[in-house]
């Protein structure tokens, strides 16, 4: 039961029970740190485990359980934290600027702003979304034999990864005069939330998706792989804070133009 995989397993849990902690002390700002350590800890575990020869059905399930606390309920966590001062930002017509100052340097008052916020403001429990769905798609996954090289439907590290944007652009991308009209796009209560809905319900759908798992490093059989690796990088480079939205969202394009080209091919045959 103590094994290494499974060492790495429970790493992953409580780094997502960390970003938890951050997000509700106000600390929004390491939160997704949090989440990337458990990230990286969930590939771990399972390579260890691959390569040690120990995988199990024990270690499935605590994998499961682990996820659901990084990448569904910590994420659920941190949108709400920031889509509760979003909300109240909007309702009171207040500056993104100062809104993003703020975030970075006081955090004295949070939990009190937390407590106290307005009972009229239901947008931040859209956030319930992604926990729920979340729960959905890693008992789909595990009985899904369907998914052993592929994935269907988003998988949540990557809808975790995709929300990590949004405190990662408030913490370390203050926007210029520039860009501003798109952080006050993005920071939108009502598109954050439609966002939050629209990434959910991407967790539980039948879209196929290629697995980044790597059989052998060639050309032949990895080209989306590759592709989608040189495009990520330069999206890194680019966008800098934004880029993990852009990446997932380029995982879902390069995803719906491989399952056309393998049909078409198929038709052609």
């Amino acid at each position: 039961m103590f094994n290494l995989a499974n060492l790495f397993t429970a790493a992953n849990m409580l780094s997502g029970l960390c970003a938890i902690l951050f997000a509700l002390s106000g600390r929004i700002d390491l939160a997704p740190f949090a989440i990337f350590a458990g990230a990286l800890f969930d590939f771990l575990d399972g390579f260890i485990a691959r390569k040690l020869k120990i995988a199990g059905e024990m270690g499935k399930q605590l994998d499961s359980l682990a996820d659901m606390v990084t990448f569904g309920i910590a994420p659920g966590v941190i949108m709400f934290v920031l889509l509760t001062k979003m909300s109240a930002l909007w309702m009171w017509g207040g500056d993104l600027n100062s809104t993003s100052l703020m975030l970075q340097v006081d955090w004295s008052g949070w939990l009190h702003a937390m407590i106290s916020f307005d009972s009229s403001n239901f947008f931040p429990f859209v956030v319930l979304f992604i926990p729920f769905f979340s729960l959905f798609r890693l008992a789909k996954f595990n009985i899904d034999t369907r998914q052993s090289e592929s994935f269907i439907g988003l998988p949540t590290p990557a809808n975790t990864l995709f929300f990590m944007s949004f405190p990662l652009a408030l913490s370390y991308g203050s926007p210029s005069v520039s860009n501003l009209p798109f952080f006050e796009f993005m920071f939108n209560p009502i598109v954050m939330s439609i966002l939050i809905v629209l990434m959910s319900l991407m967790l539980v759908s039948e879209l196929p998706l290629f697995s980044l798992k790597f059989k052998t490093f060639g050309w032949a059989g990895n080209q989306i792989r590759y592709v989608f690796l040189l495009i990520s990088l330069a999206f890194i480079v680019l966008f800098t804070v934004w880029s993990l939205a852009l990446i997932v969202f380029l995982y879902l394009i390069l995803s719906l133009l491989e399952t056309r080209f393998v049909k078409r091919k198929r038709n052609e045959i």
